[in-house]
């Protein structure tokens, strides 16, 4: 999806951890942007527009504008889309992004998010437990037509149904998907049942030495007196 916002890049020159923790500090990470015949561009970027992107509705499939450093003058800003980025692990903040340059007369690849519609009848009625087996799909086709998202009806699933990829809907006419079409996306599952361990039933003198005031054995490990 295309979005009315330009982000403004700055360029770099240092690489390594001392760099990339300066930039931070200024509120901006590392990142490079690349495509359409152009050779990479090291620059920074403000973390939060980044954070805001990936956060939208479209998330990295967002189509936005990029004004790059060293740019001709009078051209106008890059199209770009978010390729790829890396987040701490532990403090969850960015720490580097991908952008890729994007010709919107030229087909590209994007990850699309799958998401159900309903709730299915096994869950609802018979306590099954709905499993997904796919959260995304690789599609192609041009910029303007990368779909939010692919959805599939899973509301008539009872228990052991299962919808596949020939179940998904978007546009097939403009949207070129790369997944097997019998590939299983979702179905429902019988609800897990625990066992109960049976209650084995004493044997005979068992119960005489549980009796009250009867003195318990011990089992020890290690070595006895006469040891």
């Amino acid at each position: 999806m295309i979005k009315d916002l330009t982000i403004s890049a700055t360029s770099r020159d240092g690489v390594g951890k001392g760099p990339a923790r300066r930039l931070r500090t200024q509120g901006l990470i590392p990142a490079a942007v690349y495509g359409e015949g152009t050779e990479p561009v090291a620059i920074a970027v403000n973390a939060k527009d980044i954070a805001n992107i990936l956060r939208s509705d479209t998330g990295h499939n967002t189509i936005f504008k990029l004004a790059v450093p060293g740019a001709k003058k009078g051209s106008e800003p890059a199209t770009v889309i978010i390729k790829d980025w890396q987040v701490d692990p532990v403090k969850g903040r960015l720490l580097h992004a991908d952008l890729l340059r994007l010709s919107m007369t030229t087909a590209t690849r994007v990850r699309v998010r799958i998401e159900t519609r309903g709730e299915p009848a096994g869950v609802k009625l018979e306590g099954g437990i709905l499993e997904l087996q796919m959260r995304e799909l690789e599609v192609e086709c041009l910029p303007g037509d990368i779909p939010e998202h692919v959805e599939v009806d899973v509301s008539g699933l009872n228990i052991g149904d299962h919808v596949t990829v020939a179940d998904l809907v978007f546009d097939r006419d403009k949207v070129k998907i790369f997944a097997d079409a019998h590939q299983i996306v979702a179905g429902v599952l019988a609800p897990r049942i625990e066992e109960v361990a049976p209650v084995a039933a004493p044997v005979e003198g068992e119960a005489a030495a549980a009796a009250p005031g009867a003195e318990p054995e011990v089992i020890k490990k290690g070595k006895t007196e006469e040891e």
